[in-house]
C-alpha cells in the first residue's frame, strides 16, 4: 500500500475550492453593497465589519474561519485514514498533509477564482486551518493578536504579529511537557514561516499606509450622555 497521492491531490483542490468561497462579498452583495468598493476594498471580515456593522462582520468572520477549519479537519481525516500502517503516526508525513490542505484553503481565500483571483488577506481562514491541527498554537496567537490590537488599535499590526507568533509558539510549546502532542515537524514549522510571510505580503498596502500615517484605527465608540 502506497501513499494516497490521488486522494491528497483531490483534498488540496477541495480545500482551495472551499477556501475560495467569498462569503464577505456574497453577503454584502445581498445587502446591496459591493464590499470591494468600500473602505479598504477587502472582502474579509474586518472591512465588512467597518462597512456593514458588527453583526454582519462576525458572521463573515465565522464563515471565513470555518472554510479553513473544515477542509483541513475533514480532508486530513480521510487522507490519514488511507495511509499505510508504516506511515501512521509519522509526524512529518501527517504534518505535510495538514500543511498542504491548509495552504490550499488559504490560497483559495486570498486568490478566489470567483472574483478574478482577487480575495482577502487570509488571517481568519489561516486561523481556522490552524485550529484543526494546532489548537494550542492558535490560542497563543489569538492572545498575541488581542494584546497587540488593544495596545495599538491597528488590525493589520495585530494580524502580522499573530502570524509571526505561529512558528515561534509551535516550537516553544512543543518543548513544554504540558503540550506533548503538538506536531512541530519541519513541514509545520515551514508552514508557520510561510504564513507569516503571506501575512506581510497581503498587508503590504496597510504597511504602506502605516508608514504614511494614513492607516485607520479601530477607535472606541463613546456614547454621548444626554
Amino acid at each position: 500500500m502506497e501513499f494516497p497521492y490521488l486522494t491528497c491531490t483531490i483534498g488540496i483542490l477541495a480545500a482551495y475550492i472551499v477556501g475560495s468561497l467569498p462569503f464577505g462579498f456574497w453577503i454584502s452583495k445581498c445587502l446591496g453593497v459591493d464590499i470591494r468598493n468600500q473602505g479598504s476594498g477587502n472582502i474579509g471580515a474586518t472591512n465588512v465589519l467597518r462597512t456593514l456593522g458588527r453583526k454582519v462582520g462576525i458572521i463573515v468572520l465565522i464563515l471565513d474561519i470555518l472554510k479553513g477549519y473544515l477542509p483541513v479537519l475533514i480532508g486530513s481525516g480521510i487522507i490519514i485514514n488511507q495511509l499505510p500502517d508504516s506511515m501512521l503516526g509519522d509526524e512529518k508525513i501527517e504534518g505535510t498533509i495538514y500543511v498542504l490542505l491548509a495552504i490550499g484553503a488559504i490560497l483559495g481565500h486570498n486568490y478566489t477564482f470567483w472574483l478574478g483571483f482577487k480575495g482577502g488577506k487570509g488571517i481568519a481562514t489561516s486561523a481556522g486551518a490552524i485550529m484543526s491541527f494546532l489548537p494550542e498554537v492558535l490560542i497563543g496567537s489569538t492572545l498575541v493578536w488581542i494584546l497587540v490590537f488593544f495596545s495599538s488599535r491597528y488590525v493589520a499590526i495585530a494580524s502580522i504579529a499573530a502570524a509571526f507568533s505561529i512558528p515561534i509558539l509551535t516550537v516553544s510549546l512543543s518543548h513544554n511537557y504540558l503540550f506533548p502532542d503538538i506536531n512541530s515537524s519541519s513541514p509545520v514549522i515551514i508552514f508557520g514561516i510561510i504564513a507569516a510571510a503571506m501575512a506581510v505580503w497581503r498587508h503590504r498596502s496597510n504597511i504602506q499606509r502605516l508608514i504614511k500615517g494614513e492607516e485607520d484605527r479601530f477607535e472606541r465608540k463613546i456614547k454621548n450622555k444626554v
